[in-house]
């Protein structure tokens, strides 16, 4: 679908930077990536909530709840996880543009993909946040079934079973969710955020 010659961008009177002054930090997305079971809604949401805790203006999005709505009408092909990401980079871009720290809980497969949404938003907003989790372990939390049913033949171009997952090169931030617990990984997110001047 081309876009339409009869549209033209609209600059918003606020601007980013006093949005930004008012909350206290700057906006930016937080891009957790990793293997289905990793743990990367559960870090999210744990980020999320002490960023709260601390009066930022923040906010989650997971890869089930955008595919329940915005992106309800894309499967899982790699043309159709190509395009989940392209939109959930555009949405991410709008939060961070309006001030937010938004974290999205996307397995999101692809360097190029990731690549793309970092090229969306001006540097030094996009943190990549890898968690690395073995397969193996991500098999044994299963805590959708999908594994199971993806060695079965059931579901098709599974990452990790049937479908690549590039790791990647140079994260931000990387977690390993199988020898931290929860707070300690949100914790290095946390961590982060404070020492690159994030969150002031």
């Amino acid at each position: 679908m081309n876009k339409s010659e009869n549209i033209v961008w609209y600059e918003q009177i606020i601007k980013q930077s006093d949005r930004e002054k008012k909350n206290g930090h700057k906006g930016l997305i937080l891009w957790f990536t990793g293997l289905s079971g990793s743990g990367k809604s559960t870090l999210a949401v744990e980020v999320e909530k002490q960023l709260f805790e601390r009066g930022c203006n923040t906010y989650t999005l997971d890869g089930d709840n955008v595919r329940h709505g915005l992106n309800k009408n894309l499967d899982f092909s790699p043309e159709g996880r190509v395009e989940n990401i392209r939109r959930i980079g555009e949405v991410a871009k709008l939060f961070a543009d309006a001030g937010l720290i938004v974290c999205t809980a996307f397995i999101s497969p692809y360097k190029r993909d990731r690549d793309s949404v970092r090229q969306l938003i001006d540097e030094g907003r996009f943190v990549e946040v890898f968690i690395d989790c073995p397969l193996a372990e991500c098999e044994k939390r299963d805590p959708k079934g999908l594994y199971k049913k993806a060695r079965k033949g059931e579901i098709a171009d599974f990452t990790g079973v049937s479908a690549p997952y590039e790791i990647p090169e140079r994260p931000e931030i990387t977690v390993n969710t199988s020898l931290e617990t929860v707070e300690r990984s949100a914790g290095k997110v946390l961590e982060y955020l404070d020492k690159q001047g994030y969150l002031s």
